[in-house]
């Protein structure tokens, strides 16, 4: 499955109405350490089709990024039943991430 941009307006639908836990990772152009998070983040995306995998540009989406209270990035939430269950600040490895979710 392929990684899915998320905004304000289609958050609701896409992350907390999802029937499957997702993963939303924050991020931004200008950021070292999201560019290197980046590429796993879109292999977990492909290789687990039983999990859907967002992301969400701090810098077009203010809202978002004060509404989970994001002051670093990259940053990785978990979400299952449209709860938050797991946060992640920095880069984390693959296995990191799929224990998270």
């Amino acid at each position: 499955m392929s990684v899915v941009t998320v905004t304000s307006d289609n958050f609701e639908k896409e992350v907390l109405e999802s029937n499957k836990p997702v993963l939303v990772d924050f991020w931004a152009v200008w950021c070292g350490p999201c560019r290197m998070l980046s590429p796993v983040v879109d292999k977990i995306a492909e290789e687990n089709p039983a999990l859907k995998v967002c992301k969400v540009n701090v810098d077009e989406q203010t809202e978002l990024a004060q509404r989970f209270g994001i002051m670093s990035i990259p940053t990785l939430i978990s979400f299952r039943d449209g709860r938050l269950v797991n946060k992640s600040v920095g880069v984390i490895s693959k296995e990191q991430i799929l224990d998270m979710v």
